[in-house]
């Protein structure tokens, strides 16, 4: 699983599972915190359609948090003020990097908990549609 996508999962699931992950990893390996989680900004990017041009939207407060396991080093970047998801995100991407036996399971787990993400969006979709106004009918009258 790519490292984008493992990251987009454990933003939006449940936060027991980046715990639970970089639990096991905790428990087992000497993790060394390079950058303890700290709070920062980040220039938001958009890229305007019309003129397919990119421009800076504002600012985003993101949480950063660097630790290194055998070697490789992990980063953990998360939207707000998140320092326990961020430092989280660290030493599961670490554990990946240094390709430690316990994230051998992880993809399974994160594939499943991909599926309930999508479920959640899809049910609120559903939602958000049954509050749709069609303008075609309303100006039939």
């Amino acid at each position: 699983m790519k490292r984008r996508r493992r990251t987009e999962i454990l933003i939006n699931g449940s936060r027991d599972i980046a715990a639970r992950l970089a639990g096991e990893i905790l428990e087992r390996h000497e993790i060394r915190t390079v950058e303890e989680p700290n709070c920062g900004l980040v220039m938001l990017k958009v890229r305007e359609t019309a003129r397919k041009s990119l421009f800076y939207l504002g600012e985003v407060l993101v949480t950063e948090c660097k630790v290194r396991l055998h070697g490789k080093t992990g980063l953990g970047i998360v939207a707000g003020d998140e320092p326990e998801l961020a430092f989280h995100l660290a030493v599961i991407d670490a554990a990946y990097r240094a390709g430690v036996r316990e994230t051998e399971g992880w993809d399974a787990v994160l594939e499943d908990e991909a599926e309930k993400i999508a479920s959640r969006r899809a049910a609120f979709n559903r939602g958000v549609l049954r509050t749709r106004v069609n303008f075609e009918i309303m100006s039939e009258g």
